[in-house]
């Protein structure tokens, strides 16, 4: 083989083994046995293919840390299926560089199944509960959103004092999550599905009271009402980008036709809503 293949089957090696390590430790605190052993397959894979590559470069390296401790924490604290499809995205490159060493690594053509088999078949067995009630998720969010920035938009102009914005929009986002929430509660134990009609319940209501206190701080912390609007407009985009980009990740679903759809929906609601603020404070001939 080439030796000035070396520097790159040297990063190829440290990738290996640094995932191997990320897998493992994902591992110890999995408590679903089927995620368990789906990992530690991963694992003693990656651990294989540092193997190979060290076959050729005759060196041993060392992962990088500071990786390892990010993934893990992202694993954590976002859920696995995220934080492990999320590194996996960088695979996608490595493969069709993978790709370029035929003839040169005998062992390439299955190193480059056994990445397309974590991709395509492994990951897919992964059963995360955060995934399972995800449309309960959305259905919060979404509401959320969409309710919230309108009603709102309607309060700024109508009311024109931010505090009493802030307190209109926490009864109105209080009354509603519970609302959503045993809507969705009633609904899921409906269906079936093989949901539980607690957690999707709660897991309605958490997305929906944390979208509120989002949009609603703005109007505690700043003075000017038309100031505190324009922030408010941009954590709802700022939002729905986040949450967007995580359910693209994890689902694999695509993430720029869902994110300006939402945007679209909440933008034009609020734009409406101001309007309507403004109708009504004219033909009323209210002042605050």
């Amino acid at each position: 083989m080439n030796t000035s293949l070396t520097p790159l089957l040297l990063g190829y090696q440290r990738n290996e083994i640094t995932e191997s390590h990320i897998y493992r430790r994902l591992a110890r605190i999995e408590k679903s046995p089927d995620n368990r052993k789906i990992l530690e397959k991963i694992a003693d894979d990656e651990k294989a293919h540092y193997a190979l590559w060290k076959k050729y470069t005759g060196q041993d390296v060392a992962p990088i840390r500071w990786k390892i401790i990010l993934f893990y924490w992202i694993g954590r604290l976002l859920g696995l299926t995220f934080g492990i499809k999320l590194m996996e995205r960088g695979e996608d490159n490595a493969q069709i560089q993978y790709s370029k060493l035929k003839g040169q690594v005998a062992e390439i053509e299955q190193i480059i199944r056994d990445e397309n088999d974590h991709e395509n078949r492994l990951l897919g067995m992964l059963d995360e509960e955060r995934l399972r009630y995800v449309g309960s998720i959305v259905l919060g969010l979404n509401d959320a959103l969409v309710e919230l920035t309108g009603s709102l938009a309607g309060l700024t102009l109508a009311l024109k004092n931010p505090r009493l914005i802030a307190l209109s929009g926490l009864i109105v986002g209080i009354a509603a999550a519970l609302s959503m929430a045993a809507s969705e509660f009633l609904s899921t134990k409906t269906e079936g599905g093989g949901k539980d009609p607690l957690r999707s319940s709660i897991y309605t209501g958490i997305a929906y009271i944390i979208t509120v206190a989002s949009l609603i701080a703005p109007y505690l912390i700043l003075k000017n009402p038309l100031v505190s609007l324009a922030v408010m407009m941009a954590i709802a985009v700022l939002i729905i980008a986040l949450f967007n980009f995580y359910i693209s990740v994890a689902t694999d679903r695509p993430f720029k036709k869902h994110f300006l759809e939402m945007t679209a929906i909440s933008l034009g609601v609020a734009a409406i809503s101001f309007c309507i603020g403004h109708l009504v404070q004219s033909l009323l001939g209210v002042e605050p």
